[in-house]
């Protein structure tokens, strides 16, 4: 789909988080790249509270790029949230998402714009083209969880393709229409449906700074991921509770068939067993009935995703006042805000 939406045919959304190390290398790449498109842009940079000295680099690094706007969120709501915030505010044809650590190479971007003005394509993903660069553990890791994006969402979900995408206006909008509460962008995305392609690309290491997202929230994304696309943990649930009754069935035939027969049967320990096992069951499925219920209670309260403390498109033309307060359309949408999302 191509066209145009204002004077601005690319936004390019830019989450981040204590990001003042990778910020001078990302812009010397970017800034650049989008010059050369010969066309009207937008950087939308997302703070997403961050607590180092990104939110001044960033003033200072607009003074010199007016094409750059600043978006700074009133606390860190996760990575999900913030480029829901960025979504919501572009104004671009066409909006691509990138992260500030220049692993995901905006070099790439002209590509992408060029493939989908070629073949009329609504999504471009940046796939991956290999993980050598990352530990096994890691590569084993990855393919699983994209493995159960695509049981989850189809086929249509592309293996190895993060938050590094480009999507039409139409698909931006359709985005920002969907009810869901709690987003994950690698099953919305293609769950919508639209012609999509893919742009291949050697992954980067970090250019500086760590990662925000270590094992354990990557744990978490692929629990959302889990819980927000399908019921069937709670089938599992079911499947456990009968192979559990089917397992106790079968020790009491086997208790009373050697009561029947004159045999005493030893029962402390499989006695035992059987009570441990129903336990263990009992609260697995406990457990997974929590986790949808959190996720309703959530839903339910329909708290923003994210309030914004300023963003510079609103300051006036002297620089003074004028910010956003989250409470001005467009209305944020809920995302768990205690989980910052992570990039397997």
């Amino acid at each position: 789909m191509d066209g145009t939406h204002g004077t601005t045919v690319l936004s390019v959304v830019i989450p981040m988080y204590n990001e003042e190390e990778a910020l001078p290398a990302l812009v010397n790449r970017l800034r650049p790249v989008l010059d050369g498109l010969g066309a009207g842009y937008e950087v939308v940079a997302v703070d997403d509270g961050s607590r180092d000295r990104t939110a001044e680099l960033l003033a200072a690094f607009r003074l010199g790029w007016p094409e750059l706007r600043v978006i700074g969120l009133r606390r860190n709501s996760g990575h999900q949230a913030a480029l829901t915030a960025g979504l919501d505010r572009a104004a671009g044809a066409y909006v691509v998402s990138l992260d500030a650590d220049c692993q995901d190479p905006p070099e790439k971007i002209p590509e992408m714009l060029a493939l989908a003005r070629e073949q009329g394509l609504d999504v471009v993903y940046g796939v991956r083209a290999d993980r050598s660069s990352d530990s096994a553990f890691k590569r084993w890791t990855a393919g699983g969880y994209y493995r159960l994006l695509r049981r989850l969402a189809g086929p249509s979900v592309p293996a190895h393709a993060g938050d590094f995408r480009l999507l039409s206006r139409a698909a931006v909008d359709a985005l920002k229409a969907l009810p869901d509460q709690q987003r994950v962008y690698r099953l919305l995305v293609p769950w919508l449906g639209f012609p999509s392609g893919q742009v291949r690309y050697e992954r980067e290491l970090r250019s500086a700074g760590r990662t925000k997202y270590p094992l354990g929230r990557m744990i978490l994304l692929a629990a959302d991921s889990i819980t927000g696309f399908s019921a069937a943990p709670l089938r599992l649930a079911t499947w456990l509770g009968g192979g559990a009754f089917v397992v106790c069935l079968g020790l009491l035939v086997y208790t009373f068939t050697g009561y029947a027969l004159g045999h005493t049967v030893p029962g402390w320990t499989s006695l035992l067993t059987a009570v441990v096992f129903i336990g263990a069951v009992q609260l697995v499925c406990v457990g997974l009935l929590g986790e949808y219920v959190a996720r309703i209670y959530t839903a339910v309260q329909s708290r923003p995703a994210y309030y914004v403390g300023h963003d510079t498109a609103d300051d006036t033309a002297d620089g003074a006042g004028g910010h956003s307060t989250g409470e001005q359309p467009p209305a944020p949408r809920s995302v768990p805000r205690s989980r910052t999302r992570a990039e397997p």
